[in-house]
């Protein structure tokens, strides 16, 4: 039973920080307008940055359930709807998945408590994340080598359609996001990604050098529910 709940935070608090850091960055307003005023979207598409800023609001709140495809439907064709229909639902599945991490990285947190493991707790978060460091620069490697490869994988996997293969010449989606947005945001969730899990093993590391007073502290607050 120890053995699963250091799974629990090896596993799922990893995944928490990096669905967060995707659903910060998929929803930044602000990376969109710096990416549409990089990228030349206002001359490609001939729309003012203040329609652009609409649009992209509208997408948001789209995808966070705010509203339905009607909401899409004065700027999207039918197939490009159909499609950020299948996004919705994955962005969905990730919220969940998002808050079910968090969930079982708590129970795994407890789960050592009780047991008596409270001083471990640090430990194995700290060399449990070094796999996702192995993880990272694997994944690193092989975008930078050939982003649109992979980034083809992506959509090959997490959708059982072709609605996501759109036409740059008359689709408003593709002409608002290109590749380049897709590399940037990809960057910056990773960066996010990095930075966090550095901090968290850093704590950890302090916390695993401090182990006892840790287990103390933890043996103190279940004497006190045993008082009572």
């Amino acid at each position: 039973m120890k053995r699963i709940f250091f799974l629990l935070l090896i596993i799922f608090l990893p995944m928490y920080i990096f669905l967060k850091g995707v659903e910060i960055n998929a929803f930044n307003k602000k990376l969109y307008i710096d990416s549409y005023k990089k990228n030349n979207v206002m001359d490609i598409t001939g729309k003012e940055l203040k329609e652009l800023e609409i649009i992209t609001e509208d997408i948001f709140s789209y995808l966070r359930d705010d509203s339905d495809e009607e909401i899409l439907s004065s700027y999207f064709n039918s197939r490009e709807i159909k499609h950020m229909e299948d996004v919705k639902v994955l962005f969905e599945k990730g919220f969940k998945i998002k808050k079910l991490s968090l969930a079982l990285f708590l129970f795994g947190i407890i789960g050592l408590v009780v047991l008596g493991e409270s001083s471990k707790i640090a430990k194995g978060i700290f060399y449990g994340n070094l796999v996702w460091w192995f993880i990272i620069i694997i994944l690193f490697m092989f975008t930078t080598m050939n982003f649109n490869k992979y980034f083809t994988y992506f959509h090959e996997i997490f959708f059982d359609n072709d609605l996501w293969l759109l036409n740059p010449y008359e689709d408003l989606v593709i002409q608002m996001l290109p590749e380049e947005f897709f590399i940037n945001i990809f960057n910056r969730i990773l960066l996010f990604f990095i930075s966090i899990l550095a901090i968290i093993q850093l704590i950890s590391y302090i916390f695993m050098k401090k182990g006892k007073d840790i287990d103390g502290f933890f043996n103190q607050i279940k004497g006190l529910f045993r008082q009572d």
